[in-house]
């Protein structure tokens, strides 16, 4: 099935690169472009996207409440946050409106493809260095993720919190198998059944409530 594929980014440079180069792959369909949060929450809805680029810093309404406004229309809808270096005052917010992913712009080519492909298939890309600095700025101000107030730790088996204090540490699964000698499907479930007791939606939560205090 081709992926459908919605472009926002403020810069025509950037959307026209990103257009090109998912035009290079086969599998993918870029169905749209939009250059303010306004226009991507309007068309989102024409266009029916099943991944959305979404760039965090724009004019007007900004990459966040356009996130928040197009997954409350439309909740199956995959968006993938676009960042910089220096966008880290924006990481947090863009994870809790809902983005399923975070990828640095200047990621290689077949990074920024795989991560369309993964966010498209339900997991969550992200972009090593961006999600640890996810987890420092969210260790340093003791932020927890929503939903996870009333969640019990104690309800955990003691592998999963290995698996826990492991993926708060921004390990992939591949690199917690191997420091547990596990395979990565067992890893993959048990990550997934972290997500579940802890109320957590994606990675990034479930990291940020691995280092919370107690």
């Amino acid at each position: 099935m081709t992926i459908r594929v919605f472009i926002v980014d403020d810069q025509h440079l950037v959307r026209a690169g990103l257009r090109m180069l998912c035009e290079t792959d086969d599998g993918l369909a870029v169905v749209g472009e939009a250059a303010t949060g306004s226009d991507a929450v309007r068309l989102a809805e024409q266009l029916t996207p099943d991944v959305v680029l979404m760039d965090l810093r724009m004019p007007g309404m900004d990459g966040i409440r356009a996130t928040a406004a197009i997954l409350a229309a439309r909740p199956a809808t995959r968006v993938v946050a676009l960042t910089t270096f220096d966008d880290d005052d924006h990481l947090y917010p863009a994870l809790a409106a809902g983005a399923c992913g975070f990828l640095v712009k200047d990621a290689s080519p077949a990074d920024l493809l795989q991560g369309i492909h993964r966010a498209a298939a339900g997991d969550h890309p992200f972009s090593p260095d961006v999600l640890r600095r996810v987890l420092d700025s969210a260790l340093a101000a003791r932020t927890s993720p929503p939903q996870a107030e009333a969640v019990a730790p104690s309800g955990l088996t003691a592998r999963e919190v290995e698996v826990l204090a492991l993926v708060a540490e921004g390990l992939a699964n591949a690199e917690i198998a191997q420091r547990l000698h596990l395979g990565i499907t067992t890893v993959k479930t048990h990550v997934t059944n972290l997500m579940a007791k802890t109320g957590t939606t994606n990675r990034v939560q479930l990291a940020v409530f691995g280092i919370r205090p107690r």
